[in-house]
């Protein structure tokens, strides 16, 4: 069984992954299908989710399994899986974890408002020409960064939609920018996922092109 699995994995590792991404409880939905290297790892794939899903790479994350918990070892939080501390998620690759199509992980990004996201090995095809991240579909724009999570994102969402609320207009302010939570632009999308450093990406880099997505300037 283990001499099989590791000849499954062997094979996965240079063939291309369809993923779909789910940012679970969120309503309206948001998801995103994603084209990624099988042999990427998975601190290049957690630069992957922050651009096409839409955060801003603001807060601490990790990937979960079954049985281990992976993520950047430079974070000021190492709370480990059970009495097993955390995995380095440079030195593991998409393959490693998910060998088969079907398999499933989770990926959590920022540990307050806790935004947790199901990933789904959809399919496991023949290695695609480039060693880059390609999204396929998606929907829904990304929840703004510090509103509270789920329920939080819920109650914003009824704020603004609300003009005769009280917070309306604080809300919109806080926001600072019109905000459609249908959004979802895969051109958009395509070209910053374009702009990551194959095969790792610098928290610098993951920076630079996050704020171009976000039209955002420094200074």
């Amino acid at each position: 069984m283990i001499a099989n699995l590791e000849t499954v994995a062997a094979k996965s590792a240079a063939h291309t992954y369809l993923l779909k991404i789910v940012l679970l409880g969120a309503k309206p939905a948001v998801w995103r299908t994603l084209q990624v290297p099988g042999q990427a790892n998975l601190g290049w794939l957690h630069a992957v989710l922050q651009t096409a899903m839409g955060w801003t790479n603001s807060h601490l994350h990790h990937f979960l399994t079954a049985d281990a918990r992976y993520s950047d070892p430079r974070g000021k939080e190492n709370m480990g899986f059970g009495d097993e501390p955390d995995r380095d998620e440079a030195k593991t690759t998409l393959w490693q974890i998910a060998p088969e199509a079907g398999a499933q992980f989770g990926y959590e990004y920022d540990f307050g408002d806790s935004w947790e996201h199901e990933i789904t090995v959809q399919k496991i095809l023949p290695a695609a020409g480039g060693a880059t991240a390609l999204c396929l579909d998606g929907a829904g724009a990304c929840p703004p960064e510090d509103c509270g999570g789920i329920w939080g994102y819920a109650e914003l969402l009824k704020t603004l939609k609300n003009p005769k609320h009280p917070e309306h207009q604080s809300m919109k302010e806080w926001l600072g920018r019109a905000f459609d939570p249908a959004d979802f632009d895969k051109a958009k999308v395509n070209f910053w996922l374009g702009k990551l450093k194959w095969p790792r990406v610098t928290e610098a880099q993951l920076r630079k092109a996050l704020m171009g997505r976000d039209n955002y300037t420094e200074g």
